[in-house]
């Protein structure tokens, strides 16, 4: 038989046991927690290195590898934001309260069906109304061939085409599977798209300026978490895939809703 002493020593062993059992749980409840969290907001610091300069004619590049102390919590935008008057990959009023980032690769299946299906009544319900501007970054996480088109994107660009040769481009995409896209082809969607110079065009699409600025890009967006796409972010909040119009416009609406 057990003394009292004895007794009370294995039940004092037992609590600190269930009390040891308790601290591990909640330890892990809480970095599951943090997991989550984090994986709703990307960073808010710039990469660590910046990446190559671009050409003067691509604003989008400039700004993307800017150091900024920007966050949520101050009521500022994310420091990939751009906002530029002339930038020729975004759409939308420069002073809109909300900036709708998007990234894409333009071998990217689901972003040619977000293109088709979901963003033209985007466009119509949050852009032309002035309540939300669309600025693109590009990725190449799909090869050789999403390389090109992204310079592709980039030359057009020059001539203030870049979201209609983005437009082309997905609406000449296949239904499954990524798009061929050699470089007659793509010259053949920057006529479609309405490039205008088109020997310029072609000209550009062998400048080492886009491809670097291209490549600077997807270096970004791995730097800041975006592993898939299409991507998005809005105000704070991040969002992923060809979701139905109406998580859109969930998603946009409670954008606005915060930045008032």
């Amino acid at each position: 038989m057990n003394s009292p002493a004895s007794s009370s020593a294995d039940a004092m062993a037992a609590r600190r046991r269930r009390s040891t059992t308790w601290t591990v749980v909640l330890s892990a409840v809480v970095v599951f927690l943090a997991i989550v969290v984090t994986a709703q907001l990307l960073p808010q610091r710039s990469p660590a290195a910046a990446p190559p300069a671009a050409s003067p004619s691509s604003p989008a590049d400039q700004g993307a590898d800017q150091r900024a102390d920007q966050g949520a919590d101050q009521g500022q935008e994310l420091e990939f934001v751009r906002r530029d008057a002339g930038d020729p990959m975004a759409i939308g009023d420069v002073n809109a309260p909300v900036v709708l980032t998007e990234w894409i690769d333009l071998r990217c299946p689901y972003c040619a069906v977000f293109s088709r299906e979901t963003l033209p009544a985007l466009i119509g319900k949050y852009v032309d109304t002035g309540k939300v501007r669309i600025e693109f970054h590009d990725v190449t996480f799909f090869g050789g061939q999403s390389e090109d088109a992204a310079v592709a994107a980039r030359a057009a660009g020059r001539q203030d085409r870049f979201v209609e040769f983005v437009t082309a481009v997905y609406a000449a995409a296949p239904d499954k599977g990524h798009a061929d896209l050699p470089r007659d082809t793509l010259v053949g969607l920057a006529k479609k798209a309405g490039v205008p110079d088109i020997k310029r065009f072609t000209a550009d699409l062998d400048d080492p300026a886009l491809r670097a600025a291209a490549r600077a890009s997807t270096q970004s967006a791995q730097q800041l978490g975006v592993t898939a796409v299409p991507f998005f972010v809005a105000g704070n909040t991040s969002l992923s895939g060809a979701q139905p119009a109406e998580v859109f416009q969930g998603f946009l609406d409670q954008a606005l809703d915060q930045a008032k």
